[in-house]
């Protein structure tokens, strides 16, 4: 990771994101290799470390008994943050979440969106220099993730180093300034998010639909020439090409042969998700 930036990490369940994730944060034991956390090594320096962390959970791990303030406060504590100065970064944290009117309700009454704005504030409320997320937007509805990215990016714009641990696909191309694609235990790609998709795309996808019926992937998988794959997608065929002059000359060819009508035809590049689905499958 780079200093100041916004670190994206995907891959499928089971590849190894949140293993990875514990033994950096100090929460599972390494039992080879080395890693280093703004130069201290984290298993030598554990307590360097963990004073320049914050972690947020994917599950909210605060006191559902304790209210926004009283959680905040506790937090500042356990990192060694006392009297005025935990106060005041309390403060700082309740303002910067849009959180000081619910400072006195406790954390089980919040709603989901509110519970996680309230877990990353307690994450950072002793000014760490870097943040692990694990899921940050998990289950919440678009308006409460959308409010989060936003906050995540301000953030990041104070200069706090962000490590972003998603399954959305979309949201770490979105916000993040790299990211790194692991699979089976290893990094498998790396790279900015235009990065990865010149390199790993290259790629357009054409939409197209015929009429009176679209044939099946398959076939024309197997009929056509700069097609690398096909596939349904709510009522229409997409098909992802390589050289799109001889996919829509045995495009056309196909529709004229099997007595078809093209009745949607479309050109777009690739998106997120494909470009990450083109690099697991293409280390499976």
């Amino acid at each position: 990771m780079k200093k100041g930036e916004i670190f994206g990490f995907l891959g499928p369940n089971g590849a190894g994101k949140t293993t990875t994730v514990r033994m950096l944060v100090g929460l599972t034991t390494i039992t080879s290799g080395r890693a280093k956390i703004c130069g201290y090594d984290i298993t030598r320096h554990s307590k360097r470390v963990k004073r320049l962390i914050g972690v947020v959970p994917d599950i909210s791990n605060l006191y559902s008994e304790l209210t926004c303030y009283q959680n905040l406060l506790f937090s500042a504590k356990m990192y060694g943050v006392k009297g005025s100065i935990a106060r005041r970064n309390v403060e700082e944290v309740l303002a910067f979440f849009g959180l000081e009117k619910y400072r006195d309700t406790k954390f089980k009454a919040l709603s989901k969106g509110l519970k996680r704005r309230l877990t990353i504030a307690a994450a950072l409320v002793h000014n760490p220099e870097i943040v692990f997320l694990d899921e940050p937007t998990s289950g919440l509805d678009v308006v409460s993730r959308r409010l989060l990215w936003n906050k995540l990016v301000e953030l990041n714009r104070k200069g706090i180093t962000i490590f972003l641990t998603t399954h959305n696909i979309y949201e770490a191309f979105n916000l993040s300034h790299r990211v790194a694609i692991i699979n089976k235990g290893e990094i498998v790609a790396m790279g900015t998010p235009e990065e990865l998709g010149r390199k790993f795309s290259a790629r357009e996808v054409l939409e197209v639909s015929f009429y009176p019926r679209n044939p099946e992937p398959r076939e024309l998988l197997g009929s056509l020439r700069g097609v690398l794959d096909a596939r349904r997608n709510s009522g229409r065929l997409e098909l992802v090409i390589d050289n799109e002059v001889e996919a829509l000359e045995s495009l056309a060819l196909y529709a004229k042969r099997k007595g078809l009508r093209i009745s949607l035809l479309r050109l777009r590049e690739a998106d997120a998700e494909e470009v990450f689905l083109r690099i697991i499958g293409e280390r499976k």
